[in-house]
């Protein structure tokens, strides 16, 4: 089999691996990819990972079987659809249903019809509307843009000035362009952070190990918020009783509600949730694998992945036993020093021939050598049977890949860790 990953960062290359255990696969491209992938995949990086066309006839030429289509803004723009019209099965929703991460007003409003907890909210198009509203509404509030911002469209607000100065950046200065044109303004909650990724063909959600991501820059939750510097997997707080409740309350409910808008959903819809004293509640909805939550929940899968993804598209996930491993993950970040702000790239990253599993993310190569070109550079994942363990295993590991100015975190996992005591 011939298959197409779309996309260049860490996510896609923690896919890539992980299909590439299937013996059936004979070529995987990655379209682009990096220069840290490209020793897994063949790379395409004249190929952008949103021109739709452009991924279409690659795939025709090379007569791919099947196509992963990984990041956001290439399932907004409707590359399933145009896939699908050429005769391609594809992983992932088309465009009417990837509008579940598209529009923050849309999930917001779905969540609102169908009764699906979340934070209370109010939509603004209108820059003064919006700056009356927050004189008067609880403080904290929660800011965010309508559409696709990188994962960085929403501004914490901890005073009313704040949130005026949010409300300007995101309307007026247009920090995420047209993203930015409508506003949600919602409830802040409280509780333990969890991500829970499921597979579903429309019907069927079938969830994930659970997640917890850690945000912030720098130790302690301090600094600003990134991509994410790291994740550890399962997450503690998300007990079985917590997993029962949210498939009640929230999982299927979404996959119904998506089906009687006529905007079935197939791939990996991502669940944000906020364990709240009230119950848990959905912060956000991802039409696709979170990155970097996918580098510890892939690894941890005892099934073919080819063959869960192959089920969702034709709607045979009933049929499919999805097995994991008993263990834990914990994923170490290395990033660029100054990121998420400014940073320098064209460092020489060594060390990574004494690591198996590292994700590169931010790379490319040159006379056969890897250096920096992003802000993420690379991932690094270890699993073991204990979470305490995988965490001592992946900073282990860590500490062999460097190159100048590296920066990570070094506290990943400590606050599950404590959880579990």
């Amino acid at each position: 089999m011939k298959l197409a990953v779309v996309g260049g960062g860490g996510r896609e290359h923690v896919i890539i691996k992980t299909l590439k255990k299937n013996k059936t696969i004979d070529t995987i491209y990655a379209i682009p990819g990096n220069g840290g992938i490209a020793r897994d995949a063949i790379c395409v990086p004249d190929i952008k990972a949103t021109d739709i066309d452009g991924v279409v006839s690659f795939c025709e030429d090379k007569k791919i079987d099947y196509v992963v289509v990984a990041p956001d803004d290439p399932l907004v723009l409707g590359m399933v659809d145009a896939l699908k019209a050429a005769g391609i099965p594809a992983f992932g929703p088309e465009k009417k249903a990837a509008i579940i991460e598209g529009s923050k007003v849309f999930s917001k409003n779905l969540m609102k019809k169908y009764g699906i907890p979340t934070a209370q909210y109010e939509v603004f198009t209108d820059i003064t509307e919006a700056e009356k509203y927050v004189q008067t509404c609880p403080i904290p509030t929660v800011i965010k843009a309508d559409g696709l911002a990188l994962g960085k469209g929403v501004i914490i607000a901890m005073t009313r000035d704040e949130a005026i100065a949010g409300i300007k950046t995101i309307m007026e200065e247009k920090k995420f362009g047209h993203s930015g044109d409508q506003i949600v303004i919602e409830e802040y909650l409280e509780g333990p952070e969890v991500s829970v990724l499921s597979f579903t063909d429309g019907n069927v959600v079938r969830p994930m190990i659970s997640s917890m991501d850690h945000k912030r820059a720098n130790d302690g939750d301090q600094g600003l918020n990134t991509g994410g510097m790291g994740t550890v997997a399962p997450n503690p707080y998300y007990t079985k009783e917590i997993a029962d409740q949210c498939m009640k309350t929230i999982f299927q409910p979404t996959i119904d509600a998506m089906n009687k808008e006529g905007r079935t959903f197939r791939g990996c819809l991502y669940f944000g949730l906020m364990l709240t004293k009230d119950g848990p509640k959905v912060i956000e909805y991802n039409c696709r694998f979170g990155d970097p939550e996918a580098q510890v929940v892939l690894p941890l899968l005892d099934s073919d992945l080819l063959t869960i993804m192959q089920a969702t598209t034709r709607g045979t996930l009933k049929d499919v036993d999805i097995r994991w491993k008993d263990e834990s993950a914990c994923c170490v970040i290395e990033a660029s020093g100054g990121y998420p702000v400014s940073y320098q790239k064209g460092y020489e990253i060594t060390g990574l021939d004494e690591v198996q599993n590292a994700y590169i993310a931010g790379a490319k190569l040159m006379d056969g050598k890897l250096y920096t070109d992003g802000g993420r550079v690379l991932g690094i994942t270890e699993t073991a049977p204990t979470l305490r363990e995988a965490i001592a295993k992946a900073y282990a590991s860590a500490s062999k890949v460097t190159f100048k100015d590296m920066h990570m975190r070094h506290d990943i996992g400590q606050r599950a860790l404590k959880a579990l005591q």
